[in-house]
C-alpha cells in the first residue's frame, strides 16, 4: 500500500530556545517544538507532577456521585461495580474495588461475559443485580446504557454512571452520570480512559472526606495499564497518569502485575511493554470468555494464586492467537473482493468467526487497506461486531447515522462496537456504504509523518537515549519517526522465514543497520548498492553487553 511522506514544519528558532531553556539536544528540542507548547507545558511535558491533576469535582456530577456513595457507606448498603470485560474495565474495575476496600468497605463487582452477553449493561444482568444491590458504579460502561438504567430505576437499584465514550443526545437518568464527554461538560480534559474516570472517583472521595492522596494516587500503576491499552490520546491528564503510573508499575505492589510483567521479560518497563506485552495477555481473557480469571489476577494477595492465574491467561492469549491467525486470513480473503468491487469500506460478516476477537482483526483489516472496516459475527438471529475508522471518519458518527438498524452499538470515533438482527445486515451494509461513499470524497491514502530529517550527525548512542524524555509514547505522542536520505545498501536479507527485513546501510564512511518488522517481502525489491530513503524509528539494539543505534523500518522507497 502506497503511503503519503510529510515532514512536519518545525520553527527552528523555538526549538533553540527550548534547547537552552531545558537543557535538551536539538533533535529532542526539534520534536517538542512541534507541539507547540507553552514554557509551563513543556516543563509539564517533562516533568508532571501530582500537582498537575485537575480538581475531580470539575467533572460532571462528581458532587453528586461522591454523596450517594458516602449515603451508601453510612447505611451500609450492598453496593455492585458493573465493569467491561477489556483491559480499560478490568482495570477500571479493580481501581474501585481496592480503594473502598481500604477504607473499610467491602463492594461486589459484576463484568459481562463477552460472549454471552456481549458490551455495556444488559437487562439480564440488571435483574439479578437488582435483587441484592441498591446501588450500582459502572465503570468504562453505561453512557448509552438508557433503557437498562431506566429498568434498575423501576427495580429500586440506583445507578451512578462513571464513563469515557461518547454520548447521545439524551443521557441516562442515573443519579449521577460523570462522564466528560457530556455536552454540558466544564472539566478541561476530555479524553481520560475509564479507568481514568475511575481514578478521579477515588481522588474526589479523597478530597471530600480530608484523606490523604496517596490513598488515591497509590493506583496510578492499575490506571497507567488502562490508560496505555486504551489507546486514548497520552497528552495532558493521561500523560500524567501514564507518566507517574510507569515509575509505580516498575516497583509495584500488585502481585497479578507483578507476576504477568515477569512471565513478558521484557528488558525495559515502558509504555510499549503494557502496550504489546501485558493489554493482549488481559484483553485475551475477555475475548475467550474468561473476564473473571483477569480481574482475579488483578485483585489476588496470593503469589501462588497469581501464578496460576498467568498460566491460564498466557493459555487464553495462545488461543486468541490462533483463532486471530486464521479469522484473518478468512476476513482478508472478503476484505479483497470488497476492495475489487471499489468499496470505500470494508463491512464483512461470517457465521465461522469468533466474536471475541473480530475486533482485532478489523483493526488488522483497516491497518492493511486503510479504510474503514466493520466485522460482524453472525450467530443465528444476531450478528454481533466490531469497527475500526482512519483519520477523517468518525465511525461513530456513522454508525449513529444507521442506528435504525442496530440493536446496541457504542464506541468513539476510531473504535465501535455493536449488534443488529441478522436479517438487517445487507440494509445496514447498504446504508452504512451509503454513509461513507457521501462522506468521504476519494479514498484516503495513510500519511506517514515524519518529525525530522536527519543525517549521521545526529546519529549517538546518547541522542537516541534522549528521546525517552518525550516517553510514555502512544496516541498522540507517537514514537518519533526520522527520514534517513540517500543511504546505500551495504547488506539486505531476509529473517523469520522470510518474515522480516534486515539492512546494513552506509553514508560516506558512516554504517547504520536497519531492521523492519514484517518487511520480509520487499527483500527482493532492493539490492546491494542501491541508494534508498528509510522513515523510521531510531533506537538502541543492545546485544552482548554492546549498544548501537539502529532504524525501526516504518516505510523505505529508492532514493531520487
Amino acid at each position: 500500500m502506497n503511503k503519503t511522506w510529510r515532514v512536519l514544519d518545525v520553527n527552528r528558532e523555538r526549538a533553540q530556545e527550548i534547547e537552552k531553556k531545558f537543557n535538551v539536544g536539538a533533535l529532542v528540542s526539534n520534536i517538542i517544538a512541534q507541539k507547540n507548547l507553552s514554557d509551563n507545558e513543556i516543563e509539564k511535558f517533562l516533568n508532571p507532577t501530582r500537582k498537575d491533576f485537575y480538581d475531580p469535582f470539575l467533572m460532571p456530577d462528581m458532587d453528586k456521585a461522591i454523596e450517594r456513595i458516602e449515603k451508601a457507606i453510612k447505611n451500609k448498603e450492598k453496593i455492585i461495580i458493573y465493569g467491561d470485560y477489556d483491559v480499560d474495565g478490568i482495570t477500571s474495575t479493580t481501581i474501585l474495588k481496592r480503594f473502598f476496600k481500604d477504607m473499610g468497605v467491602e463492594i461486589d463487582t459484576y463484568i459481562p461475559n463477552r460472549l454471552l452477553e456481549g458490551y455495556g449493561l444488559n437487562k439480564k444482568a440488571i435483574e439479578s443485580i437488582a435483587k441484592d444491590y441498591t446501588l450500582m458504579i459502572t465503570v468504562d460502561c453505561g453512557i448509552t446504557s438508557i433503557e437498562e438504567i431506566e429498568i434498575a430505576k423501576k427495580l429500586g437499584l440506583d445507578v451512578i454512571v462513571t464513563d469515557h465514550h461518547e454520548t447521545l443526545d439524551e443521557i441516562p437518568k442515573a443519579i449521577a452520570v460523570v462522564d466528560c464527554k457530556r455536552k454540558d461538560n466544564k472539566y478541561p480534559f476530555t479524553q481520560l480512559a475509564g479507568c481514568g474516570v475511575a481514578f478521579k472517583l477515588t481522588q474526589a472521595y479523597c478530597k471530600k472526606l480530608n484523606i490523604n492522596e496517596n490513598e488515591a494516587l497509590k493506583y496510578l500503576d492499575i490506571a497507567c495499564v488502562g490508560t496505555i491499552s486504551d489507546i486514548v490520546p497520552l497528552v495532558d491528564e493521561n500523560r500524567i497518569i501514564a507518566k507517574l503510573g510507569l515509575k509505580l508499575v516498575k516497583q509495584t505492589k500488585n502481585i497479578g502485575l507483578r507476576e504477568i510483567l515477569n512471565q513478558i521479560g521484557f528488558k525495559k518497563i515502558d509504555s510499549q511493554t503494557i502496550a504489546f506485552g501485558v493489554s493482549p495477555r488481559i484483553n485475551a481473557c475477555g475475548r475467550m470468555g474468561h473476564q473473571e480469571d483477569a480481574l482475579k489476577l488483578f485483585l489476588t494477595n496470593d503469589p501462588i494464586d497469581a501464578r496460576n492465574l498467568v498460566k491460564k491467561v498466557e493459555e487464553y492469549n495462545r488461543l486468541r492467537q490462533e483463532t486471530e491467525k486464521k479469522i484473518f486470513e478468512e476476513a482478508d480473503n472478503e476484505a479483497q473482493n470488497e476492495i475489487k468491487a471499489n468499496k470505500k469500506c470494508i463491512v464483512i460478516g461470517s457465521e465461522k468467526w469468533h466474536h471475541g476477537v473480530i475486533g482485532i482483526v478489523s483493526s488488522r483489516i483497516t491497518e492493511k487497506y486503510y479504510k474503514p472496516s466493520i466485522l460482524l459475527c453472525i450467530e443465528g438471529e444476531e450478528a454481533k461486531g466490531s469497527g475500526r475508522s482512519v483519520k477523517g471518519i468518525d465511525l461513530h458518527k456513522a454508525i449513529v447515522d444507521c442506528s435504525k438498524y442496530l440493536k446496541h452499538f457504542g464506541g468513539h470515533s476510531m473504535a465501535v462496537g455493536l449488534s443488529l438482527e441478522t436479517k438487517d445486515f445487507e440494509k445496514f451494509k447498504s446504508e452504512f456504504e451509503k454513509y461513507i461513499d457521501e462522506n468521504l470524497e476519494e479514498d484516503l491514502v495513510q500519511e506517514l509523518l515524519i518529525d525530522e530529517i536527519i543525517n549521521n550527525k545526529d546519529i549517538s548512542i546518547e541522542s537516541v537515549k534522549e528521546l525517552s524524555l518525550l516517553e510514555p509514547f502512544g496516541e498522540a505522542n507517537y514514537v518519533p519517526k526520522i527520514l534517513y536520505k540517500d543511504l546505500k545498501i551495504d547488506s539486505i536479507r531476509s529473517l523469520s522465514e522470510g518474515k522480516h527485513l534486515k539492512l546494513t546501510l552506509k553514508d560516506d564512511n558512516f554504517m547504520i543497520d536497519a531492521i523492519g518488522f514484517n518487511l520480509g517481502n520487499l527483500v527482493n525489491d532492493f539490492q546491494i548498492g542501491d541508494k534508498i530513503d528509510i522513515v523510521g524509528n531510531l533506537e538502541i539494539n543492545e546485544f552482548n553487553n554492546f549498544e548501537k543505534v539502529q532504524i525501526n523500518i516504518k516505510d523505505l522507497r529508492k532514493s531520487v
